[in-house]
């Protein structure tokens, strides 16, 4: 059993709390350089594919992209997806020529049961700024946010505001923001909205979806 990515969940829950304790929820980086990070897994869920495509901000350019691919060794339990698809999103990041500065995730960071989802997970393992963007809530409920860009409201997690509702396109259903390490509320909000220009999610996990994707694809193939 690898000690930072244990494949049993009493060891998983144990490494969570203590990388809990290291969390940093607040700053405001100005990053030149993001990487999106996105995982898909095998049409027998048996293999996770990582990837990690890494662009120039607040440009906007792709500058250059890897992928992963391990063997699924952790079950599927919720609030601990950074012990299925972490090793593969590691692996993915050391690839590329260069490190960012910041890392956004597809999941969450502190708007998690435990408050260390796999957004914060990485963060604090990799000592980089990172930023959780999840589709759905994991905990917490927030009111809908304003029909326009920009608006947000905050998702509230026992008596605590653990993230955000986002609407990054207006009459679009919102993303939900959390900080994952080194990055406040209000700069991840932020951050998220300057890199999500035409839709939805922010063009860096757009581009790590099609990464993560396009790698099954081409193993499938093989």
């Amino acid at each position: 059993m690898h000690p930072l990515w244990p494949d049993d969940p009493d060891a998983a829950l144990a490494l969570q709390a203590r990388l809990r304790d290291h969390i940093v929820a607040r700053g405001a980086p100005a990053p030149a350089l993001v990487a999106g990070l996105d995982a898909a897994y095998s049409r027998d869920g048996a293999r996770v594919y990582g990837a990690a495509v890494l662009f120039s901000f607040p440009g906007l350019e792709q500058i250059d992209k890897a992928w992963a691919a391990c063997e699924v060794r952790f079950p599927y339990i919720p609030g601990l997806f950074a012990f299925r698809e972490g090793p593969a999103l590691c692996a993915a990041l050391e690839a590329l020529d260069r490190p960012p500065d910041l890392i956004l995730v597809h999941g969450h960071g502190i708007a998690h049961p435990r408050r260390c989802g796999i957004a914060s997970h990485l963060g604090v393992l990799l000592g980089l700024p990172s930023i959780g963007v999840a589709d759905r809530l994991l905990v917490g409920e927030a009111r809908a946010p304003g029909q326009e860009r920009n608006d947000a409201t905050p998702v509230f997690f026992e008596g605590e505001v653990v993230g955000w509702a986002v609407r990054t396109r207006s009459g679009v259903r919102p993303v939900y923001v959390s900080p994952g390490h080194l990055v406040g509320h209000a700069a991840a909000v932020d951050l998220v909205l300057a890199m999500s220009r035409e839709y939805r999610r922010p063009e860096p996990l757009r581009a790590a979806h099609r990464c993560a994707s396009a790698a099954r694809a081409g193993e499938t193939k093989r």
